[in-house]
């Protein structure tokens, strides 16, 4: 019996060391595997024990080989920035190696790296600082998966590289700077390829012809290149395909009827690109889809009945194209899931189908930019969903009061862009907002090109997460309320072409989100997308400005008012300001030196007013000013020495007749304290080269009465829109000419 337990015994012994014999780390991968761990700076790595089987991060096979390394997310970096591929070479049986999410950095040219792990299933490097190209093959005949995404690599991606990679099935390498065509010689007659990933590079070229080898492949992405010519035919014969993703391109043509064969196609973006014609009559076969992005092309015709069949619809986005037709035709009762619908800028006419109001996932509507009838029905309220709703530049929309009484109900509406309806209406006052409680989650407002009359109302100052008031080009009266820079989360401010008179408040410079933006900074996670990219024409020349994400956009647009007074020294505490905007207004004295405290301001427009004095020489330290504009001021002196001041336009600075130095063609005198003239007896020339403002202010006054008088008749007629546009050009080109006529003549006015 004692033989027999001492038996038991040594059999477990002799098993324990023959395990721990299988599971042994063979010495020269454990010495290789040292190496890497003191190249990496931070953090330390507890690899410490004898056996590196037993290491975090680090798998083995039976024999000791180190099959598996496994270290994402840990925020790895390496001493020098170069990355030792030599020591990961020597890991011949690796088959998995994730090092993923780290701040490796180096280059990927030795090739001896990728020619020796002959037996590597998974590489993946995504999100990291690698840098270097390609080499010309992968060695391994094992390889599935090939990440890269997401750091510094260049070159070419060679078709070489493919060979022998005959079980690939996923090749990533978005987010680069890879350049050149995209290999054509991927896909093989037995490919296992399922993914491939090309966007956010600089490809270029077009696609050429072989995808529809690929028998096997379900998602393709190349979307943000420099890529052109026509979509390649053979891509619909993948009848596998699950996602084609080509947006921000330049490809260009028609979408070929063979589309109608993808019937496993879920999501379609070709969005941002040349692409024309009319669409494929039978796009609606395609029932799986439910993301259709075709916004932002040249695309014709009506959109086709068939598409209603498309039942599993989420986004329809067909925005800013050449599209039209009557869109009551529509019937939308069948997309139970739609949850946006964007056809924004586009030829549409007819009635807005009430169908739409039996989408009951809607979240996002936007039909703005064509020519349809709508008005705001009561049915909308059964969107419950509804966040994003712009209605505006179509005809039709009446009664701003009713609407506003109505769309109150939207508990969630974050954005509601209104422009250009109600045409001639008055701003809901503070009587007819009486049992005003709405819109308590609402970012944006946009009621601009309304010609609204009346006043700002005081229950705006309720709508406490507004970020975005728009009401510019209006007719509202009266003095800027003090409560507006009480708003805890209000950071565009765009109020220009309206008719506001009084001082600029103190009181708005205290905008909590202009001041230092701490304020609600804890909200802005996912509520600074709207869900549809979001756009804002500071003027009607200006390109579109996309704000979807408002926390990074800081604007105050005064201009073209009537507002007079100093500029308040208290401007300068709205340290986050990029945009300000208060010409062709009343403004007198001096420019507050303190505006050069708004570090982060790109754009500033001071022109038009009746200010005096120099140009603040601290102006020079304003490192983000991309432009200014002081013209037709009656500033005076040198223009503050500075590579940036000096960089732009002199018309940024004429009209001062006082002003000198570059840019402007005239030289400041050099003259020392003893031969400074005496202000009472300047030069005469000088003295006739001043505007004379009372002139001006006279025939501005005209033009002001011209349009109180007028314009009421006119807005009866069917020109009105052109009217407005008309009066804004003919009184700012009035103002400017005056100013040049008067500062051009050698006329002493006393």
């Amino acid at each position: 019996m004692a033989n027999a337990f001492l038996f038991f015994l040594l059999l477990i012994f002799s098993s324990n060391i023959i395990f721990e014999n299988i599971h042994a780390c063979n010495q020269s991968e454990h010495s290789s595997l040292l190496f890497l761990s003191l190249t990496l700076s931070s953090p330390q790595l507890n690899w410490t024990s004898a056996d590196c089987c037993n290491w975090e991060g680090i798998t083995c096979n039976r024999d000791g080989w180190v099959t598996h390394l496994q270290l994402p997310s840990k925020g790895l970096k390496l001493k020098g920035g170069i990355f030792h591929t030599s020591s990961l070479a020597n890991l011949t049986h690796l088959t998995h190696l994730n090092l993923s999410h780290n701040s490796l950095s180096g280059s990927l040219d030795q090739t001896e790296f990728f020619l020796s792990l002959n037996y590597l299933e998974i590489l993946d490097l995504s999100y990291n600082l690698l840098l270097g190209v390609l080499p010309s093959s992968l060695s391994s005949i094992h390889i599935r998966i090939v990440d890269l995404s997401s750091n510094r690599l260049h070159g070419a991606v060679p078709s070489s590289f493919f060979q022998q990679a005959w079980n690939l099935t996923s090749f990533n390498v978005s987010n680069n700077t890879f350049s050149g065509p995209i290999p054509s010689s991927i896909c093989r007659p037995s490919s296992s390829l399922r993914h491939l990933d090309f966007s956010f590079n600089n490809f270029n070229g077009s696609i050429s012809s072989g995808l529809g080898k690929c028998s096997k492949l379900q998602v393709f992405r190349a979307g943000h290149n420099y890529l052109s010519g026509s979509l390649p035919e053979d891509m619909f014969n993948s009848t596998t395909l699950e996602e084609i993703s080509l947006p921000l391109n330049s490809f260009y043509g028609s979408m070929s009827d063979g589309i109608a064969n993808l019937a496993n196609l879920t999501t379609l973006d070709l969005s941002y690109n040349q692409l024309s014609s009319v669409l494929p009559l039978h796009l609606g076969k395609l029932s799986k889809l439910k993301y259709i992005l075709l916004d932002f092309n040249y695309l014709e015709g009506s959109l086709p009945l068939s598409l209603m069949n498309c039942t599993n619809l989420v986004e329809l986005r067909m925005g800013s194209n050449n599209l039209g037709g009557d869109i009551s035709m529509l019937n939308f009762s069948k997309l139970s899931q739609l949850s946006k619908l964007d056809l924004r800028k586009n030829n549409f006419f007819g009635i807005l189908p009430r169908s739409i109001y039996s989408c009951k996932f809607l979240k996002a509507i936007r039909v703005s930019y064509n020519n349809l009838e709508v008005q705001i029905q009561p049915e909308i309220l059964s969107l419950k969903s509804l966040s994003f709703l712009s209605l505006g530049w179509n005809k039709g929309l009446t009664n701003v009061k009713g609407a506003m009484k109505i769309l109150m109900g939207c508990k969630r509406l974050l954005l509601l862009s209104l422009a250009s309806g109600f045409l001639g209406e008055e701003m809901p006052n503070d009587v007819e907002m009486a049992d005003f409680n709405g819109f308590q989650n609402l970012r944006l407002l946009d009621l601009s090109s309304c010609n609204l009359s009346g006043i700002i109302p005081s229950w705006l100052s309720k709508l406490k997460k507004l970020q975005v008031l728009d009401l510019n080009h209006n007719r509202i009266t009266g003095s800027i309320p003090s409560w507006l820079g009480t708003l805890p989360r209000l950071q565009m401010l765009i109020m220009h072409f309206n008719q506001l008179s009084g001082e600029f408040p103190k009181e708005l410079c205290t905008l909590p989100m202009l001041v230092s933006g701490r304020t609600a900074a804890h909200d802005q996670v996912g509520l600074n997308s709207y869900g549809l990219p979001t756009f804002f024409s500071p003027n009607a020349n200006a390109k579109p400005l996309q704000y979807n994400y408002i926390f990074y956009n800081q604007f105050i647009y005064l201009g073209h008012n009537c507002l007079s007074g100093n500029i308040p020294i208290e401007i300068g505490q709205l340290q986050l300001l990029q945009r300000l905007d208060l010409s062709a207004n009343n403004f007198s004295g001096n420019i507050p030196d303190q505006i050069s405290n708004l570090k982060y301001i790109e754009i500033l427009d001071l022109s038009m007013n009746y200010l005096s004095g120099e140009i603040p020489a601290s102006f020079t330290s304003l490192n983000f000013l991309s432009s200014l504009n002081v013209s037709y001021n009656n500033l005076g002196g040198p223009i503050p020495s500075s590579t940036q001041l000096q960089s732009f336009n002199a018309s940024a600075f004429e009209g001062n007749l006082k002003l000198c130095g570059a840019p402007l063609p005239n030289k400041c005198r050099t003259t020392t304290r003893a031969d400074a003239p005496d202000m009472s007896t300047q030069d005469v020339d000088t003295k006739e080269h001043q505007i004379p403002w009372s002139y001006v202010s006279v025939a501005l006054g005209f033009i002001t009465g011209f349009c109180g008088v007028c314009g009421p008749l006119v807005l009866m007629t069917k020109w009105r829109y052109a009217y407005y546009h008309f009066l804004d050009n003919v009184q700012d080109k009035f103002h400017v000419m005056i100013a040049k006529r008067m500062a051009s003549m050698k006329r002493r006015f006393v």
